[in-house]
């Protein structure tokens, strides 16, 4: 999906500040913040176009494989073992908008517009990401109010299901980093939509988000018990449900924050040096 661009809002100065300091890259960061969220205030299919994949694949694996697929623990119907797993397969594919978003504007010329400006190089990319992390916050939020009207219940507090989501917020933002120096490595929108799916695919699908692994063959087991998406997901179930070992949430935040520490240079860097 093709991100529009936009410009700056006129309302929101850049700092003439240059290398001023943690508050002026900090309001950069949120003048390229507002001015992503004014694209999808401006273009609000961007929103729904976003909630139509996860939708269909709550339909999909709910009503149509739901009843072929056991759930992996004793008593829990598929449907609660399904959604944390629907959950953080929204904000991971959520992330592809940050390398669409990026590779546009470097089509389009306006990174190079940004990179002339008196303004922190981190702020065009930490803008970006904030911005998608905030649009996943909404669709998560949309999806969690889906999966009750499908028929998925919490076996915890309303505490614990609020950082649940704030878990699967974390992990999309550092999945955003992923994608950002993608998106700054490809040359157009296309390009990085086509990049993105062999990452995709063995986080998503080769995972414990809609299957137990116990199914699978050893050596894709291995996989799909250790990768950070199956991490993530346990995490989400043991806050959410219950059923897993809080562990997993650490496990999870450690993931997050080492993805978020590699790949945010690499992709500041990469910024700087196109």
């Amino acid at each position: 999906m093709n991100t529009p661009n936009a410009a700056l809002p006129t309302h929101v100065a850049i700092s003439t500040h240059a290398g001023s300091g943690f508050m002026w890259a900090a309001r950069d960061t949120m003048a390229m913040v507002w001015r992503n969220l004014t694209v999808v205030r401006r273009v609000p299919q961007l929103l729904v176009f976003a909630l139509v994949q996860p939708l269909i694949f709550v339909f999909m694996f709910r009503y149509v494989f739901g009843g072929a697929i056991p759930s992996g623990a004793a008593g829990l119907p598929y449907v609660d073992y399904l959604m944390p797993g629907i959950f953080v397969q929204t904000v991971t594919f959520g992330a592809i908008n940050t390398a669409v978003g990026l590779a546009e504007d470097k089509n389009k010329g306006l990174l190079e517009r940004l990179k002339s400006l008196p303004m922190s190089r981190s702020a065009v990319l930490g803008g970006r990401v904030l911005a998608d992390t905030t649009r996943n916050v909404f669709v998560v939020t949309m999806m969690l109010f889906v999966g009750f009207l499908v028929g998925f219940n919490t076996h915890t507090n309303a505490l614990k299901v609020a950082a649940g989501v704030g878990l699967m917020v974390l992990f999309g933002f550092a999945i955003c980093w992923i994608f950002a120096l993608i998106g700054l490595s490809v040359t157009n929108g296309e390009a990085a939509q086509a990049a993105a799916f062999p990452l995709l695919a063995p986080l998503t699908f080769a995972s414990n988000a809609f299957v137990p692994p116990d199914t699978m063959p050893d050596w894709l087991r291995w996989w799909a018990e250790r990768q950070p998406l199956s991490i993530t997901v346990r995490g989400v179930r043991a806050l959410m449900l219950g059923t897993e070992p809080m562990d997993y949430v650490w496990g999870s935040i450690a993931w997050s924050l080492a993805i978020t520490a590699v790949l945010a240079p690499l992709a500041v860097r990469r910024f700087r040096n196109s």
